[in-house]
Order: C-alpha cells, then structure tokens, then sequence
C-alpha cells in the first residue's frame, strides 16, 4: 500500500465556453476500470445529443491502467490531452469524461487540444483534490474529566481526530502518522498522567484537503 497518493474527490463538474462549443467536464473518482466505463456510460447517456463525449482515465497503485478515448474528435486531440492533465497533477483513481456541444467554429487540433485540457483541469479544480495519507488509528479511551483539555489538543495537533464516542467513558478515534505511532502513545500518557486506555487500531487512508496541505508535501 502507498504511504500517500492525490486524488479528487468524490465527484464534481465545470465547463467552459470556446468559439461558441461548450465543453462540460465530469470527474468522478474510481477504483475500478469497471467503475469507470460505468461513469462514461452514464455521462454519455445524460448528453446524448451531445457532439462528442470524450474520456480518460487512470487506475490503480501504480496507475497501471491508463486509458483515453476522443470519441469522434481527431485521434490525440481530446482523449490523450486529458489524461496527460491526470498524469501531470499526480492522480491516481480519477476519471474524466469532457462533453462537447460544437459551436459552429471549428477549433483545429491545437485548439481542441487545448480546449480538452483546459476544460479537464478547470473540472478537477472545482471538485477538489485530496490526499489520501495511510495512517495508523488509535481509539483514546478516559474519563470525562479529561475530554475538554483532551479533545482541544488534539484539535491543535498535526494529527487527525476523527471522532468521539460518548458512553461510559469517552472514546475518541485518532489517527497518527505511522512513524510518529510511539511517540503518539507516550504523549498521550504523559498528556493524561497515564489514565488512558489506548487501543492500536487498523492502518487506513484519512482524506486532506490539499488546500489544507504545504505545496512541498504536494
């Protein structure tokens, strides 16, 4: 598994307008090839009046599978440009499919080139980008009395309360960056004079903003 990797969110959508065609833009996060032909199945259903609806994508760890399609457009105007937007902002499990309604004024392949691209990064841009950082999870179980001072340090932490549990006792989910799980678990009982309870939970990927990110962590 990847310690990180980029990838939209969940799904979202933007277009523009070139020498009068409107060119829509449809990003959908997959996991699967299957997944994917489904999303341009049914984007293609949506705009079946539409001129052409062209399509990428790129799945997988080591985005091993890579696929572009120019629907009708000239071959590697609108397919490939596309997915060279998924490759050169780091995108892992994202597809793209971008609809075109022709305006009348023909665009050459330079234009249409830079109308796929342009039109695939403004609909990436407007859903968001996330990366997804596999981190350890930990459940803090306590007292109440010791929830307020807790929870608001955590919140001020680099690491990433997920949630809270009120019963008996408190149980909040934490997660931590792997190579700080010791540290975590000596802080937390140094923090609570070792009244914690600290269970070590599954590894999982816990979504961020990249807006909330360093470009260097980028």
């Amino acid at each position: 598994m990847l310690d990180q990797y980029f990838t939209v969110k969940k799904e979202g959508s933007d277009e523009i307008i070139i020498q009068k065609s409107r060119f829509i833009g449809y990003v959908r996060r997959v996991e699967t090839e299957d997944a994917a032909q489904a999303f341009i199945q049914e984007i293609k259903k949506k705009h079946h009046d539409a001129t052409h609806n062209c399509s990428a994508y790129m799945i997988g760890e080591h985005d091993q599978i890579q696929k572009a399609n120019d629907d009708g457009e000239p071959s590697g105007t609108a397919g490939v440009p596309m997915l060279e937007v998924l490759k050169k902002q780091g995108l892992k499990d994202t597809a793209i499919v971008v609809t075109r309604y022709f305006g009348g004024i023909k665009l050459g392949a330079g234009g249409l080139i830079r109308a796929y691209g342009n039109t695939t990064s403004q609909a990436i841009q407007t859903t968001g980008i996330v990366k997804r950082q596999l981190m350890q999870g930990f459940l803090i179980t306590v007292d109440y009395t010791l929830l307020g001072k807790l929870e608001n340090v955590l919140r001020n932490s680099e690491h990433i309360l997920e949630s809270i549990d009120y019963l008996e006792q408190v149980a909040l989910l934490v997660y931590v960056k792997k190579e700080n799980s010791q540290d975590f678990q000596e802080w937390i009982i140094d923090l609570t004079n070792d009244q914690a309870v600290i269970t070590t939970k599954d590894l999982a990927y816990v979504e961020i903003d990249v807006a909330s990110t360093n470009d260097e962590d980028k």
